[in-house]
């Protein structure tokens, strides 16, 4: 077995043992070790959380009296009293419809959204910049003042504006690699920091694909 096929069924058999609905979680259980992205009594936001990895970790994170919020068009296997799912491509007038009815402000975003991938690069690459940019358009109007966030981002041409594009609205980015992610993977993840809300959060034409 290669050294990243053992290393992918390690947070496999890992997940298992601790209960997580995938080995993604332990992505963000890494980020937020290191940097404390999550906080008891926060609200949450959770994009593109299906199977349930993340939303699962920010749920135990925050606890009882803490709220996470997750969407996705693809169903989640989670549930817990402090969850709530909506089943929706962010981009819809429906989703920001039933988002705008919980009435809340989110202390932080987090987005592990990736495009439907067709091994096209450059193609690829371009695609996520724009599901950057899709998180951006929600975080300028559900995410508070100095609110916090984790955004997926893929390496390559179009990582420098994908960070440039966070730039504008958050006062400080860190980029990091978490040991669950594979090796070879290309992604990558900005954690961002002291969310400064802007009049216009983004000024690029946004994307419709969300996986």
């Amino acid at each position: 077995m290669r050294l990243s096929e053992a290393r992918r069924e390690y947070y496999r058999r890992l997940a298992r043992k601790k209960g997580y609905l995938s080995r993604a979680a332990f992505k963000l259980l890494q980020i937020d070790s290191k940097y404390r992205i999550l906080k008891k009594g926060a609200k949450v936001l959770d994009l593109g959380c299906s199977p349930g990895g993340w939303s699962q970790v920010a749920s135990r994170k925050v606890g009882n009296q803490g709220v996470v919020v997750g969407v996705d068009i693809s169903p989640s296997s989670f549930k817990a009293s402090n969850f709530t799912f909506i089943k929706s491509d962010i981009n819809s007038s429906e989703f920001e419809e039933k988002l705008s009815q919980l009435n809340l402000k989110f202390d932080c975003i987090l987005s592990d959204l990736s495009p439907k991938l067709i091994g096209i690069w450059d193609a690829d690459s371009s695609r996520q910049l724009l599901l950057t940019i899709d998180a951006l358009k929600l975080a300028g109007r559900f995410l508070r003042e100095g609110g916090n966030g984790v955004i997926k981002l893929f390496q390559g041409e179009m990582l420098e504006d994908a960070i440039n594009e966070l730039k504008r609205s958050f006062g400080h980015i860190s980029v990091v690699k978490p040991a669950a992610s594979r090796k070879q993977a290309s992604e990558i993840y900005a954690v961002c920091f002291n969310f400064r809300p802007q009049k216009e959060t983004v000024q690029q034409p946004l994307s419709a694909h969300q996986s």
